[in-house]
């Protein structure tokens, strides 16, 4: 129980200097993106160790099926990288979902064709 006051008091100690201190918001924006790269790069790591674990059923896949999910993967990267433009709007919104759960059924698809084997 101490240890959540005490982790809990120390959350609230930085989010009142960010909050008070001139600049803080600067320190504030600095840690959002050193958050973020740090996420981005554990997805990269991850996708890496997916192919990795996975790079006898993949290479065993069709080469359309491998042009398939490598155009996937690139189109949830491109996402990633454009969520504060397409989130914006309606139609960006649509879009992004769209393209999104598109990628998402085709890895499921080129999943079950490896598989199948």
């Amino acid at each position: 129980m101490l240890r959540v006051l005490r982790n809990v008091a120390i959350i609230a100690v930085l989010a009142l200097a960010i909050t008070v201190v001139p600049g803080g918001g600067d320190v504030a924006d600095a840690l959002l993106t050193t958050v973020t790269m740090a996420f981005l790069a554990a997805i990269a790591f991850a996708v890496y160790r997916v192919y990795r674990d996975n790079q006898f059923a993949f290479m065993s896949l069709s080469d359309r099926w491998r042009a398939a999910v490598i155009v996937a993967v690139g189109a949830i990267v491109l996402m990633i990288a454009g969520t504060d433009e397409l989130l914006g709007g309606g139609v960006g919104f649509v879009l992004w979902i769209g393209v999104i759960g598109g990628a998402i059924f085709t890895l499921v698809r080129a999943w079950g064709e490896a598989r199948s084997y």
